[in-house]
């Protein structure tokens, strides 16, 4: 367990449970939260909450920042039961969250026929409309409980992890949070970016028919930057960029920066740097580090 993961003087841990509509972003949500130094566990029983909370805890009380995904997975008669266990962690002196995540049918059902997902209600040749709609009854306990209900009919994934990060872990973790954000340059800048980084500079693994198919989060395209001294020299001369002027931003009051780096096609270059940067600020000691690769996720 990390400094940061302990709170101070012996306090829990805030509890996040993230809860919605199946499609409307929950595994995002707890992706950005585990990226974010929380200890995530997704469709856990809602009556293990308790004991799940329990197990989690040091030997003098603290633990890490937690976050729960409980959805419809559950049995009916088990989310009924999720007051009592959030009264019960709640007795254990967690300050907890329920966060729903809605989102409109429509876009539901859209998102469902791009992934070519299966619903987790879709049973017996249950129609994806029917099975919405079923799942709406099933959750409505959740909703009625819930301390905050986010609509994310209209976020995309870039936008839900943004959010996520200024908006639900920043009250449990307050600093600077950085965001490092890989992209394509034929697909446009990000707008959002404090910093942009151009990487069409360094080699390029799109030419090794045996790497092309790869993204730069994988071992073979890392193992080729890491033998590359222009791609080394790259990284750490931003790097040392970014330790100079970092504090500055976080000493102004800022909570929050997106530092985009970019290539041709967005799978390889800036990946990579991305990662390797975001690894960089890890290490720094700085806890709230997330990354969104557009072109891939």
């Amino acid at each position: 367990m990390t400094e940061h993961d302990a709170t101070r003087d012996g306090a829990r841990a805030p509890l996040l449970v993230v809860s919605g509509l199946s499609g409307a972003g929950k595994s995002v949500v707890l992706r950005t939260l585990e990226d974010l130094d929380y200890y995530c566990v997704d469709n856990l029983p809602a009556e293990l909450l308790p004991a799940f909370v329990a197990s989690i805890a040091g030997a003098d009380g603290t633990s890490p920042p937690l976050a729960v995904g409980i959805d419809v997975r559950n049995r009916p008669q088990d989310l009924e039961q999720l007051p009592h266990s959030l009264a019960r962690t709640g007795a254990m002196g967690y300050e907890h969250q329920l966060i729903f995540l809605d989102t409109r049918d429509e876009v539901l059902i859209r998102r469902y026929s791009e992934t070519r997902r299966r619903h987790p209600l879709s049973l017996d040749g249950l129609p994806l409309a029917d099975a919405i709609a079923l799942e709406r009854q099933r959750v409505r306990p959740l909703i009625a409980i819930a301390d905050r209900v986010i609509d994310t009919s209209d976020f995309n994934v870039h936008q839900l992890r943004r959010w996520v990060v200024t908006e639900l872990a920043l009250d449990a973790t307050p600093g600077l949070s950085i965001l490092f954000e890989s992209f394509a340059y034929r697909r446009g800048v990000p707008g959002d970016a404090d910093f942009v980084f151009d990487v069409r500079c360094l080699p390029n693994p799109h030419w090794d028919a045996t790497l092309r198919p790869l993204s730069g989060r994988d071992r073979p395209v890392r193992e080729y930057f890491e033998q590359q001294a222009t791609v080394r020299d790259y990284v750490d001369q931003v790097a040392t960029f970014l330790d100079q002027w970092l504090p500055r931003f976080e000493n102004d009051s800022r909570s929050y920066v997106t530092i985009a780096l970019g290539c041709t096609g967005g799978r390889h270059r800036s990946v990579y740097c991305a990662e390797a940067l975001a690894e960089h600020c890890r290490g720094r000691g700085r806890s709230q580090v997330v990354t969104f690769h557009r072109e891939i996720e």
